[in-house]
């Protein structure tokens, strides 16, 4: 079974009370889908960025964040992205959460009030401890970087 972590979540409007809260698609889903909180609807030209409101901020305990990612859905059928995959959400952050969305696709693309945006996972994070050295251990890869393995 799964750990439940108590995320409190506030509208900042009340103009936007009809919107779903973001909620897990289905028993096994680990993202839950967020909502785009619009008056009026956005149309992402191909090759364009929008900053979509949705009305919401969270405030996530010490030692976790809240991702953003892409739904697959968006992305497979229409070319939707989210531009900085994973966002993160601070755990000190109280503003808006507002979605970077990226249309890859060479059509237009349009959204309306309430449709499903992205999905937030929440994660455990760790604080790193870094120690200056002047020697790391070796490894089998060593320095090899980008397509050092080939192909296949």
């Amino acid at each position: 079974m799964n750990e439940e972590i108590t995320i409190k979540i506030k509208r900042i409007s009340k103009d936007f009370e009809d919107i779903e809260l973001p909620t897990y698609a289905t028993s096994g889903s680990s993202g839950m889908d967020i909502r785009a909180a619009l008056k009026e609807d956005i149309i992402i030209k191909h090759g364009e960025i929008a900053l979509v409101p949705t009305n919401l901020s969270v405030e996530i305990p010490k030692g976790y964040e809240i991702q953003v990612r892409p739904r697959s859905g968006l992305a497979i059928k229409h070319g939707i992205g989210v531009l900085n995959s994973p966002g993160t959400i601070d755990a000190d952050y109280r503003g808006e959460i507002k979605i970077i969305l990226f249309n890859f696709s060479k059509e237009d693309f349009t959204i309306s009030r309430g449709d499903r945006i992205a999905q937030i996972v929440l994660s455990k994070i760790y604080i790193a401890k870094l120690i200056k050295t002047n020697d790391l251990s070796e490894s089998s890869r060593g320095e090899g970087g980008f397509g050092h393995t080939g192909k296949v």
